[in-house]
């Protein structure tokens, strides 16, 4: 019955046109880390639960699988929601549901700007490497100076993008321009996998098809 679930990712990844191979490659770490999570499974747990011709299936393996298929599903799923839904889309689907518009506001900007303030990490944890040669990280005693200096240099970049914003005319509901367009071929593919997906909830094909096996 977990198999009728890879339908989804299956239906999202055709209708969202995404490159295999890009996949691929973006979970290079993330697949061997989900296959070490349920590794030891069959080791521990050797219970029999079928034997095909003298090839015994533990409990092990079963429980291995289902590890496995659970945990790329979730990942999967996870991926192809950053890959196929941007920022914009997102807060727009937000605006729509009447989320208040300052906090829409703050996730764009912290979305926009996160690397300005990665910027500024990586410019203070410099600055005391150059001034502690040899040293292996930061020391303890100056993780609240080195914070605070990190919040100043943050609250002076906010307040010139903040007055540069202001010079351009920013307005409350400005930062959100796009708007997503449902057309007739996004409600097709949305009714053609709610009916697969709901199909395979309501009648167990997969479960049907595996008992031929039995």
């Amino acid at each position: 019955g977990l198999v009728s679930l890879c339908f989804f990712p299956l239906i999202i990844f055709i209708s969202g046109r995404l490159s295999f191979k890009e996949t691929l490659y973006r979970f290079r770490i993330v697949i061997p880390i989900v296959f070490f999570i349920g590794l030891f499974n069959p080791i521990l747990d050797k219970s029999v639960f079928r034997s095909f011709n003298g090839f015994v299936i533990t409990g092990g393996m079963v429980s291995f699988v289902t590890l496995v298929i659970k945990g790329l599903l979730t990942v999967f799923a996870s991926y192809f929601f950053i890959a196929t839904t941007t920022i914009e889309k997102l807060c727009y689907a937000l605006k729509i549901i009447h989320f208040p518009n300052i906090l829409i506001n703050q996730i764009l900007l912290i979305y926009r700007y996160i690397s300005v303030l990665l910027v500024e990490v990586k410019k203070i944890t410099q600055a005391y490497e150059l001034r502690a040669p040899g040293q292996k990280g930061i020391h303890f005693r100056v993780w609240g100076s080195l914070v605070g200096n990190l919040l100043l240099n943050t609250v002076d970049r906010a307040q010139e993008v903040y007055e540069s914003m202001c010079l351009r005319g920013f307005e409350s509901n400005s930062l959100l321009s796009s708007t997503v367009t449902f057309s007739f071929s996004d409600f097709l593919i949305l009714l053609f996998g709610m009916i697969i997906i709901i199909g395979l909830k309501i009648f167990p094909v997969v479960t049907i098809i595996g008992g031929l096996f039995v």
